[in-house]
């Protein structure tokens, strides 16, 4: 390297502008707030105390409708001697929920990084049995978002009444409450984990003292004999009449209806499971702690609401409303000024988890979602975290279906309870099994008594299956029968295609990337008439220097193509040759094939087509224009030694001036406002000279969020000096395996970039895109970059993969 004097180095990035933005980005971070860098996952994880609020209200809110559900069944059959019936069901429902709950807790703990019944079917019996208990679990998840806000809106409409009447007390408006709900709930899950978790935590602690109050005050008030039971023959209630006999009159079937409905309470169980990934470190353990916790809480609340109904005898009314649980609450807490605070706060307070529990649907399904693409039986668009890591995509897909559905069911509870359970009983089914063949393949410590408790849970959670197929198959479960083998095969299908795609691209690629060269190269232009966009495609096409250059216009109208040929004379465009085409058929796609088959037809030449296309700012102009250019790329590409590239040309678009920023990297920080008065660039070409680091400036996705000690902003480097620098890895080089062996990886803080060159390896790890590292070396220059050569490298937090666990290489770099 020459000698040189030393002196500062100029930071080594690509764009020091500002550069503009789109309406819909700047309009997505002002509803959801600025976006979140990757390394920012592991800070969203959830606390024992967050997680709990945050995942258990499904789980844990069904309280409000689960005993409920069970009297739908029993009273307009047995009349009064449901009563006798519902603390013997809720019994058996309890008993599931032991050996369920027993059952996730080998699950939390065995599987860590990511739970629930799908990754363990797929990991015990392979991905395509494993899209049972997925098919399962998405029925679940969009049912859990319509039933939990169709029940909450059922306890607004409960509490709201004049002189008696529920006011609410109207379809229209119970679905609309009910949409508008789901709508919000979907906001505050895209605008990120944590936001939502703090938003959704608070109604479960409230709900849980709501109940547990009045549960504690009911049975007081029924030891002391001041509850009586209350007559059922009221209006708006269909009641049947008691007999001698098998189960008070009852017959089995109508037992086996009040069961699986009571099933209902059960679901959300597996949202802690889902979500084990989502908690802090140790997650098994944490997880475990919060999933006994979770079913201690629904299992003593639901006995208690069972055996307040039982003293009260509080009943379903046909209308839904009001709900067994005010009613409840309105016997227990009386009529004093006392008793009407009480009864809006029990009212109140399961509104709000009623609805909030349908968040753990939004916790749940994009993280199934997202699993299930990874392995290539969904949409690999669902596997992508947005602009608050959050799976954007599975969440407005859910919000969507769960929407109709509500809207196609008008709200009503009893009609979307018959599709219920189904689908979260699979899930159990599922879960059991595969960790029993997980047992008996491992057989850890103690697996013959895990076996017995997860083969108990798959057992039970089978037989409930059977029961809700049979029992309720009437009643609406014909639906998700049928839609069961449809939805399965439906994603097998997709992975058969997706495996299809994989074979075709991946067959041969390195093969075909290392085929030599043609000896020919011909550019063909295609010339729909002469102006910018065309000007543009021929500047570029001269950028190729090809052996031929020719621009091509089809004749489809002699008139066109004559004044097309007066205007290509008079600009004087000799250098570009301009062929007029017939098109006797106006078939342009299969005129441009035979020109390019024409062209290339000795094997020997390469040929490009270049097309231009107008690029229309709004849906209403790019309606009054066709898409031939795409249409003519897709045909010609079909052929061999043959590539068309469309050259986009935007139009309507605002010509915006790049203004100088401070660095390429801080000009991210503020992309949704460039700044376009004169006091707005003085002040930006002023922070540009000054060079002044804002370390703690975390806007920026490139941005370091940390100041290493001792070390030295890149912008601030000198020439053969030795410093310790900061920062994050912005993009790491793969040389090819012909060349001589070394790693180039750019590193980035807030002044500049410098490029760390470590030369005799061909890998580095823990040096990976997104890391953030620290390297001290001495500063030179190499290729006009500023450069350091194998420089000592420390790995402050490396890579994170898309669940924010630590990536494999970033493991070994931190144990070296």
């Amino acid at each position: 390297m020459p000698a040189r004097d030393e002196g500062p180095l100029p930071a080594s990035s690509p764009g020091t502008y500002v550069l503009p933005e789109p309406f819909s980005y700047r309009l997505k971070r002002r509803l959801l707030g600025p976006p979140l860098t990757t390394e920012r996952l592991s800070e969203e994880k959830l606390s024992k105390f967050l997680a709990l609020g945050v995942l258990s209200p499904d789980c844990i809110s069904s309280t409000a409708y689960g005993t409920e559900e069970m009297l739908n069944q029993l009273v307009p059959v047995i009349g009064v001697a449901a009563f006798a019936l519902l603390l013997p069901i809720t019994l058996a429902i309890l008993l599931v929920l032991f050996f369920v709950t027993l059952s996730y807790r080998e699950v939390v703990m065995v599987y860590t990084k990511a739970g629930g019944s799908y990754v363990v079917g797929r990991d015990n019996f392979g991905p395509k049995v494993a899209q049972i208990a997925a098919v399962a679990l998405i029925i679940d998840y969009v049912l859990t978002v319509c039933v939990q806000t169709a029940a909450g809106t059922d306890a607004l409409v409960s509490a709201v009444k004049i002189n008696g009447d529920l006011v609410l007390n109207h379809t229209p408006i119970v679905v609309s409450v009910t949409v508008a709900v789901v709508l919000l709930i979907t906001y505050g899950n895209l605008r990120g984990i944590r936001e939502a978790g703090k938003t959704f935590a608070l109604p479960t602690y409230l709900f849980i003292t709501g109940i547990g109050a009045l549960v504690v005050l009911g049975l007081i008030r029924a030891g002391l004999g001041q509850l009586h039971q209350h007559s059922i023959d009221i209006p708006g209630v269909a009641v049947g009449h008691s007999v001698s006999g098998l189960f008070y009159g009852a017959g089995v079937l109508i037992v086996l209806r009040a069961f699986a409905n009571g099933g209902s309470s059960l679901t959300g169980l597996e949202a802690i499971s889902n979500g084990v990934a989502n908690f802090r470190q140790p997650a098994g353990r944490n997880a475990r702690r919060v999933l006994v916790i979770m079913s201690v809480t629904l299992g003593s609340l639901v006995l208690g609401v069972s055996i307040l109904a039982r003293v009260t005898h509080a009943v379903p009314f046909t209308s839904g409303n009001p709900t067994v649980l005010s009613q409840e609450a309105e016997y227990v807490f009386g009529s004093s000024t006392f008793g009407r605070v009480g009864f809006y706060y029990i009212q109140f307070v399961t509104m709000l988890i009623l609805w909030t529990g349908a968040n753990t649907s939004f916790n749940g399904f994009p993280n199934l979602a997202s699993f299930v693409a990874e392995d290539a039986y969904l949409p690999r668009q669902l596997t992508r975290r947005g602009h608050r890591l959050v799976f954007s995509n599975g969440i407005i897909i859910l919000a969507c279906v769960s929407t109709a559905l509500l809207v196609a069911t008008r709200a009503s509870v009893n009609a979307l309870v018959a599709l219920y359970a189904i689908g979260v009983f699979v899930g159990f089914t599922m879960a059991g099994a595969g960790m029993v063949k997980h047992h008996l393949t491992h057989r850890e410590r103690g697996w013959n008594y895990k076996i017995v408790i997860n083969g108990s849970a798959a057992v039970l959670s089978g037989l409930i299956v059977g029961i809700l197929a049979v029992v309720k198959f009437s009643q609406g479960a014909w639906l998700v029968v049928v839609m069961f083998p449809l939805l399965l095969i439906a994603l097998l299908r997709l992975h058969k295609q997706y495996a299809a795609e994989k074979t075709e691209l991946e067959e041969n690629a390195p093969r075909a990337a290392e085929a030599p060269v043609l000896r020919r190269h011909v550019v063909l232009v295609f010339v729909e008439r002469l102006d910018l966009a065309t000007a543009r495609a021929l500047q570029y096409a001269r950028t190729f220097q090809p052996d031929e250059l020719r621009a091509v216009h089809f004749v489809l109208d002699t008139a066109v193509a004559q004044e097309l040929e007066h205007q290509w004379s008079r600009l004087g465009l000799a250098q570009f040759p301009l062929d007029l085409v017939e098109c006797p058929d106006r078939r342009l796609t299969r005129a441009s094939m035979e020109l390019v088959a024409d062209a290339a037809a000795d094997g020997r030449t390469e040929v490009t087509v270049l097309l231009p296309r107008r690029v229309f700012e709004g849906v209403w102009r790019r309606v009054l224009h066709d898409r031939t250019a795409d249409s003519i790329a897709g045909y010609v590409s079909q052929l061999p030694n043959a590539t068309a590239t469309i050259v986009p040309f935007p139009l309507g678009k605002r010509r915006r001036e790049l203004v100088p920023w401070r660095s390429g990297l801080e000009a991210t920080e503020d992309l949704t406002e460039a700044p376009a008065a004169p006091k707005a660039r003085h002040r930006a070409a002023e922070r540009a000279r000054n060079r002044q680091p804002e370390w703690e400036e975390a806007a920026s996705p490139h941005a370091l969020r940390f100041m290493p000690h001792g070390a030295t902003p890149i912008g601030e480097l000198r020439w053969r000096q030795r410093a310790k620098v900061g920062g994050r890895v912005r993009a790491v080089r793969v040389q090819p395996r012909a060349g001589v062996p070394s790693v180039e990886c750019t590193l980035a803080d807030p002044t500049g970039q410098i490029l760390l060159v470590f030369q005799g390896r061909r890998r580095y790890p823990g040096v990976d895109p997104g890391a953030l590292i620290t390297a001290e070396g001495v500063v030179g220059e190499r290729n006009h970059r500023t450069t350091m050569i194998n420089p000592v490298v420390y790995i402050v937090r490396p890579a994170e993969t898309n669940s924010g666990e630590p990536t494999a290489a970033g493991d070994e770099a931190q144990q070296d």
